[in-house]
């Protein structure tokens, strides 16, 4: 099994990796079909309208996930990593106001997001709770080209053929093909290498260490970027909550406080929280963040890294590269083996997924042998078990960004707890994953990025 570091942490803008990248990326993979003259039917005219339809919870949150908009710029030709937002603006708004899109390549095709965009509230699709499907259409209103795509979490886009290919893949050609927690640690016992050694062993199929460092490097860059503006700005964030960013004053009081023989033991535990608020702060104004392994849960690995940085003395540049690497091996086991998606297997997926990536990354960086590193994923993700997506108005906001940072300070406990162990323990990781799978499949959709349950419905939401 292999699952890339880069495919984990991806360059994207928020507020959501499933329901804004997903769908721009599957509204630009559209516009390469209908560029290829072999994807339409038979003695089909020219496209001349292009028609969208949002299921399951991308109908039911997609407003508040800015899902409309997405697709709008993804049919525009914006990728979610390399999107400029004064461009973006400009765009959506010619065509909100002009009813036609102009994809280079093709010619002019009419598409009116009041009447070509369909929220879907009825019955999801049968792939995946995120499913969008479009048409195009010729002038006598013939469909001469219809794709169903899936959002399946942080950013994966897939085809309904493409998701029925991928439980048949076969394993990639890299050394290390471990599928499962327990073939990763026989891995490692085999060849005497940590969890991150064996990823980059496996990485450097595909590429050398050079570009694999500067790739890592990158995506630090972003992440500690993206901390930075979240500590400085302040206001209401979009959507019409009226939630307040916090980050950039509990920043203050910390900073305050540093060398006055004040602060409690316990305010590190601030630092976690205001690190990883200050990135999902950011990813709810639609800001750029690295989906690690979702946008919703995006703060938490890089609040374990800048801690790591920070506040151990110890920390290195090489530390920080294995612990994104240590990070993406857990997220790759979680993803392949169940979920990453909220709408999928419920918050468990999202931030629990993003907690034992950092709890093991953590304990990887700080000395630990697979097996702890192993145990820390675990005991991090095995109390993220049942947690809800329950999303107020549909916006990532509350309660998804003080969940990020509990999330951060659960990684760093279960790391510690970890270490003070031998590895041995009850419950192994592969068993956690499979119970959060079978947990997600149970779990009612009212509870899984729906807003149709829990504090969504508990909460006024003006």
């Amino acid at each position: 099994m292999f699952v890339s570091v880069f495919d984990i942490f991806k360059i994207g803008v928020g507020p959501s990796s499933s329901h804004t990248m997903g769908p721009m990326t599957a509204a630009g993979r559209f516009l390469d079909l209908l560029r290829d003259p072999a994807a339409r039917a038979p003695g089909a005219g020219a496209p001349a309208r292009i028609v969208c339809r949002l299921h399951g919870s991308l109908a039911f949150t997609g407003k508040g996930h800015a899902t409309d908009r997405a697709v709008i710029l993804g049919l525009a030709g914006f990728t979610p990593e390399t999107l400029d937002a004064e461009a973006a603006d400009a765009a959506e708004r010619r065509i909100r106001a002009e009813g036609r899109i102009a994809p280079e390549g093709l010619t002019e095709i009419a598409f009116s997001p009041e009447t070509d965009l369909v929220f879907d509230y009825g019955a999801p699709l049968p792939g995946h709770a995120n499913g969008l499907s479009f048409e195009a259409r010729d002038a006598a209103d013939v469909v001469i080209v219809r794709e169903v795509y899936y959002s399946i979490g942080g950013g994966f886009v897939r085809t309904e053929r493409e998701l029925g290919a991928d439980t048949a893949a076969e394993t990639a050609p890299v050394p290390h093909p471990f599928r499962t927690a327990a073939q990763m640690l026989d891995m490692a016992a085999a060849s005497g290498l940590s969890v991150a050694g064996m990823k980059r062993a496996n990485e450097r199929v595909f590429r050398d260490d050079r570009e694999i460092d500067a790739g890592l490097d990158r995506l630090w860059a972003v992440m500690t970027a993206c901390i930075d503006r979240g500590l400085a700005r302040e206001g209401e964030l979009p959507g019409g909550l009226r939630v307040r960013r916090r980050a950039a004053a509990i920043h203050r009081q910390l900073l305050a406080e540093r060398g006055l023989n004040q602060a409690a033991p316990h305010t590190v535990n601030d630092w976690l929280s205001v690190y990883a608020m200050a990135v999902n702060e950011e990813n709810a104004a639609g800001g750029q963040v690295v989906t690690a392994p979702t946008n919703g849960a995006a703060g938490v690995v890089p609040a374990v890294l800048r801690y790591y940085g920070d506040h151990i003395t110890s920390a290195t540049a090489a530390g920080r590269r294995d612990m994104l690497l240590t990070a993406a091996a857990i997220g790759g086991l979680i993803k392949t083996n169940a979920s990453i998606s909220g709408a999928e297997c419920g918050c468990q997926a999202e931030v629990g997924s993003a907690s034992a990536m950092a709890a093991a990354a953590l304990a990887g960086a700080l000395g630990g042998t697979p097996a702890q590193v192993e145990n820390a994923a675990e005991i991090a993700l095995e109390h993220h078990l049942g947690m809800t997506c329950d999303p107020i108005a549909g916006l990532v906001q509350a309660p998804c960004i003080e969940r990020n940072g509990l999330g951060a300070i659960k990684a760093v406990a279960a790391a510690s707890l970890a270490l003070r162990g031998d590895g041995r323990h009850l419950v192994s990781l592969d068993a956690c994953v499979e119970t959060m799978r079978q947990t997600g499949r149970d779990m009612s959709h009212k509870y899984k990025e729906t807003s149709l349950g829990g504090l969504a419905v508990n909460v006024p939401n003006c």
